[in-house]
């Protein structure tokens, strides 16, 4: 029986192809664009076979599929949820203005658009019709401010290289003048501790910076901050653990994701890492 059966859909433009490529890389074996019909029946073959080649299988599945067999895909994955314990389901998107200036670059055509519908139209009924299926991810992933060789990573750390059975827990540093990271489980919002930033000496530095973690580091209430938030973690991710999950993410927020949040996350990850697999994905910093 394959160890792990990954599904990785997504937006049009939003990089569900450089998933599977990154996936691949990794030693999985990649079917892109599979019929949605055919999914069933595509697990159940390689449920039974005893070729190495299907251990690991990855499958894409997107908006090229017809409309009605992407309205019966919900069924069929709630269907496979329930025979299939080491299947997981993730969702690569990004906001509209990112997937409008890719497509405006590339200059290829949206499935969904035509004469009569533009980009934006396009972009805005794929989101509808694929709702069913982001309500269903156990991963989703936003590349709107993401490096393509940052989007490679995060799919190999995250994904490809996770334990069957385990639980990925990503800490992530954000900038909320950005918007909130769409795959959060928990968010910190540290706007309240004192800001680096109005500091001339700090501004150019990041949270990474020894110069900006000794400004943060003689504030008591980060110190109280950084405790708080590992005490509630503490009681609550083996709880996510026993409910079977395979993926976290936590988000730390400050105004401009720079300072603040970047150092907080540093120094989540540093206790947990001790503990569990951890990815650190510093967003805005």
């Amino acid at each position: 029986m394959q160890d792990r059966f990954i599904i990785v859909s997504g937006l049009s433009g939003a990089g569900k192809t450089v998933a599977l490529h990154a996936l691949e890389d990794a030693g999985f074996y990649c079917v892109d664009n599979l019929p949605a019909g055919f999914l069933a029946d595509f697990a159940d073959f390689i449920a039974k076979s005893d070729l190495p080649h299907y251990r690991r299988v990855a499958v894409g599945i997107d908006a090229r599929n017809p409309e009605a067999d992407l309205r019966q895909l919900p069924a069929i994955l709630d269907g496979l949820k329930k025979r299939l314990v080491n299947l997981e389901l993730v969702f690569v998107e990004a906001g509209d203005q990112a997937l409008i200036n890719r497509f405006s670059e590339t200059r290829r055509r949206h499935p969904l658009s035509s004469d009569d519908v533009p980009l934006r139209q396009a972009i805005a009924a794929e989101r509808a019709l694929l709702e069913p299926i982001i309500a269903r991810a156990d991963l989703r992933i936003d590349t709107s401010l993401t490096r393509l060789h940052e989007f490679r990573a995060q799919v190999n750390e995250r994904v490809a290289k996770r334990k069957e059975g385990s639980l990925a827990v990503q800490f992530c540093s954000f900038g909320y003048k950005n918007g909130v990271p769409p795959d959060a489980d928990f968010v910190f919002d540290v706007r309240c501790l004192p800001n680096p930033y109005w500091e001339p000496a700090l501004r150019q530095h990041s949270g990474r910076d020894e110069p900006v973690a000794r400004f943060l580091d003689a504030t008591p209430a980060v110190g109280e901050m950084v405790a708080d938030i590992t005490s509630f973690l503490e009681k609550w991710i083996p709880r996510f653990e026993l409910d079977q999950r395979s993926y976290l993410t936590v988000a730390i927020g400050c105004t401009g994701g720079r300072h603040r949040s970047v150092y907080i996350a540093e120094q989540l990850a540093a206790h947990f890492r001790s503990k569990r697999r951890i990815v650190l994905n510093h967003r805005d910093g």
